[in-house]
């Protein structure tokens, strides 16, 4: 039964800081005997101050958080689901991207976030992932020590589409990484999961961002594991910190043969007007 571990993070507005705090995770993962460990969305910078964020963002080469990563993730001998950074793209646009690193130090996987998140929330809250960020619009799949996983990040979750492609991708684990707001992470962070899981008949494996940040936005915390059956393994509440879950993959055959909603599933003709 492989074991994973998540890393609840607040980060900051420093990339070296939130890179030892991400190398220092990854040993105490391994030494914890997880196989794989799951970071949260912008795990290596968090700053809503984009002039003093541009000095960071640089494009994926030379990014000397995942090239830290990659080192901590070799020098281990464990895989990380790197929940994402910002790099730069071609351009004028940044990406949203979410990376898998193999027990070699090698990227395996690299998914750009689709669903930019462009909201004006009723607590005065407004962003504009859109100003910065471009759009990615290819689903991607890693297969791993878990099985295969699928990429998603953040506000993707609120988009069944991606899900359902994931689904009849074969699935076994999808990560959700994530920096939700607090008002919407009350409101949905918990069913939202565990409807994802359930739909997809797959685990998956949500670490967040948490608490108050050093640009000043809060983030919901509750880092979660679900089974296939909506079950929640994990609960990391609102305390940064690493957390472990043994993940069962029988469950998911066992689920499946319960409820074979994927092998049931149609495509849905578009409606017409009478």
């Amino acid at each position: 039964m492989p074991r994973i571990a998540i890393l609840q993070m607040t980060t900051g507005i420093d990339p070296a800081e939130n890179a030892s705090l991400i190398i220092a995770a990854a040993a105490a993962a391994k030494a914890g005997g997880a196989q794989m460990l799951f970071t949260p969305e912008m795990s290596g910078l968090l700053d809503r101050d984009r002039k003093r964020a541009a000095l960071h963002v640089v494009p994926e080469t030379e990014n000397p958080v995942l090239t830290a990563v990659c080192d901590a993730a070799r020098v281990n001998g464990i895989w990380i689901a790197l929940g994402s950074l910002a790099v730069a793209g071609q351009g004028d646009g940044w990406a949203n991207r979410s990376l898998v690193i193999d027990d070699r130090g090698a990227v395996v996987a690299r998914y750009d976030k689709m669903h930019m998140f462009d909201v004006d929330l009723a607590s005065g809250e407004s962003w504009r992932e859109s100003n910065a960020y471009k759009a990615g619009n290819e689903v991607v799949t890693a297969e791993t020590p878990l099985g295969r996983l699928g990429l998603t990040i953040c506000y993707d979750i609120r988009f069944p589409a991606l899900f359902a492609a994931l689904g009849r991708a074969g699935c076994d684990v999808i990560a959700i990484p994530a920096a939700f707001t607090v008002p919407t992470g009350r409101a949905h962070w918990h069913v939202l999961q565990r409807a994802r899981a359930i739909e997809a008949s797959a685990f998956v494996v949500a670490a967040a961002q948490t608490g108050q940040h050093a640009d000043g936005r809060a983030t919901y915390g509750h880092s979660l594991v679900i089974d296939p059956w909506g079950e929640v393994l994990l609960d990391m509440g609102e305390e940064a910190g690493l957390g472990f879950a043994d993940i069962d993959m029988g469950r998911i055959a066992d689920v499946r043969r319960q409820l074979p909603s994927l092998a049931n599933r149609r495509d849905i003709p578009k409606s017409s007007q009478q």
